[in-house]
């Protein structure tokens, strides 16, 4: 069992030891969290592949010592999408946004040109940096250049993802997938854990993104790569939509839960279903396994029902005290399948960093499903995000496809204050998983007082849709047989890839102590 890491003056916890130490570098090189954060970010394109690449997205949340800010990083549709072209290359849907949505009828197709949003990553790497950042932006890529061009030993954990990606590839027959397997399956296999990994188009993209400080990849040498190979292969994606991105900073939502406070970035992301949930549960007297689940419910039905592009949809306040009440009443004895209400009328990598000045960063960086959309640029040697898959496709609802708009975004990261003192960040990667590592992370915190290491390892659940829970196996069979006995559908998982992975740092009064997730590969490393 893994120990928690206590830190004097700085701590880096991601889910690969090389990126923690990419990180850990930059704070012993004098740079800030924002710095060590963006470093082992980067890092993670090249030592995570499948969960992030450089062409995914970011949001962040950074304490500065005084304020918390909230970066969105994430990319919008090309000008040239259109709802009827998703509808009618669209697929049974595959539940992996859980809920409402994965009810509908139809899901927009999640692989190829079509669910390819443009990234936000390199522009969130350099807007965090220009406002948080001491060192040069250049040298925060100087570990992941390293090991894209001189490769890397492939971690377990990966190794074994990265198969079950090349499975899944086998089975498309998209042409602009093709280029996949000659970057990442080179072999006609996915590296084996130990084996060495070679990515020199990475490394070629990564001197760009850093010595451009990232306008190659929106105006330069690699925006041009990408519109001529989307129009060669049949891609919506152009140099104006390039061009025309920008990051959002935006001002984080938050609820109280027993004296801390708990932040989110607002939506496009799905973070106000945690906020939902530790609202319910803060109003009861006492709450048990049952009421997180119900809780959990409901607030995810209102996140797949209102959660949107705020410039298109602003959300409705989903924490009002009033329309939580009525909510909350919902949670009965029985296992319930919650409709969304009407407040109207009132997938991943994570990463943790903090300095010796009190800087502290959440930030979390992602493609999406397994290398997201298949779509690689091929001298870059870089995958693209599929976000578009989190669209609806039914016209009347808040998140409908539309082009120039964010989609729902599962990606989240977290923040907790004690007493209105920043405590520190943390996250649960893991598409629909995420709000519930919130609130089980949260509440393993708060309620039970464990450190940030004891609380990732405890055993989690999983609630998938209707009254289906699953559980892991170390999981109190007493508890699984209460759940049953209130008709929870309860099944023990054999894998634990459900129950997703995070990062904790708590600020104590000798430095940090941070946590970093037993079911991934990742080190907690500290200064």
């Amino acid at each position: 069992m893994r120990q928690a890491v206590y830190a004097p003056q700085g701590v880096v916890a991601t889910s690969q030891p090389l990126a923690a130490q990419a990180g850990l570098a930059m704070l012993r090189e004098g740079g800030s969290a924002v710095d060590a954060a963006v470093a082992a970010a980067v890092t993670l394109t090249q030592v995570q592949p499948g969960s992030n690449d450089i062409g995914g997205d970011l949001f962040a949340l950074v304490w500065d010592g005084k304020e918390l800010h909230g970066l969105n990083a994430s990319g919008r549709a090309p000008a040239a999408l259109s709802l009827a072209a998703l509808t009618g290359a669209a697929q049974p849907p595959n539940g992996a946004l859980g809920g409402a949505q994965a009810r509908a009828p139809l899901a927009p197709p999640a692989r190829g040109w079509l669910p390819v949003t443009v990234p936000g990553a390199p522009a969130g790497w350099q807007d965090l940096h220009a406002r948080f950042g001491r060192l040069p932006f250049e040298r925060l890529f100087a570990d992941a250049v390293h090991y894209a061009e001189q490769g890397w030993t492939v971690s377990p954990t990966v190794a074994r993802r990265w198969a079950e990606s090349v499975a899944a590839h086998r089975a498309l027959d998209h042409p602009e997938c093709r280029a996949w397997a000659d970057v990442y399956a080179p072999d006609g296999r996915a590296p084996r854990a130990g084996e060495l990994f070679r990515n020199p188009g990475a490394g070629r993209a990564l001197r760009l993104i850093g010595g451009s400080h990232a306008d190659s990849f929106y105006r330069g040498e690699i925006a041009q790569a990408l519109a001529a190979y989307a129009a060669d292969t049949g891609g919506l994606l152009t140099a104006a939509d390039l061009a025309e991105h920008t990051s959002t900073w935006v001002e984080p939502v938050r609820t109280d839960y027993r004296g801390h406070t708990v932040y989110e970035i607002p939506p496009n992301g799905q973070g106000v279903a945690a906020l939902q949930a530790l609202a319910l549960l803060d109003g009861l007297p006492g709450h048990g396994l049952h009421e997180q689940i119900e809780a959990m419910k409901l607030g995810f039905a209102d996140a797949h029902a209102y959660v949107a592009d705020p410039a298109a949809y602003p959300m409705p306040d989903l924490l009002d005290p009033a329309y939580l009440a009525a909510r909350r009443a919902l949670i009965g004895d029985r296992a319930g399948d919650p409709p969304p209400g009407d407040p109207m009328k009132g997938g991943t990598v994570y990463l943790a960093a903090a300095d010796a000045d009190g800087m502290m960063v959440s930030l979390i960086q992602s493609t999406y499903q397994g290398f997201g959309s298949f779509v690689v640029l091929p001298e870059f040697g870089f995958g693209l995000q599929n976000r578009g898959a989190g669209f609806s496709l039914d016209p009347t609802h808040p998140n409908v496809a539309a082009p120039g708009k964010r989609p729902f975004h599962t990606i989240i990261p977290g923040f907790l204050f004690r007493d209105g003192a920043p405590l520190g960040p943390f996250g649960v990667m893991g598409g629909h998983m995420q709000p519930q590592g919130h609130l089980q992370l949260v509440l393993a915190t708060v309620d039970d007082g464990l450190d940030p290491q004891q609380a990732l390892t405890r055993p989690r659940w999983y609630w998938h849709t209707e009254r289906q829970v699953e559980v892991e196996p170390e999981f109190d069979p007493v508890l699984v047989e209460q759940l049953r006995s209130r008709g929870h559908e309860v099944t023990v998982a054999t894998d634990r890839s459900t129950f997703g992975m995070g990062q904790a740092i708590w600020r104590i009064p000798g430095g940090y102590v941070a946590g970093s997730e037993p079911r991934a590969d990742g080190q907690a490393a500290a200064y």
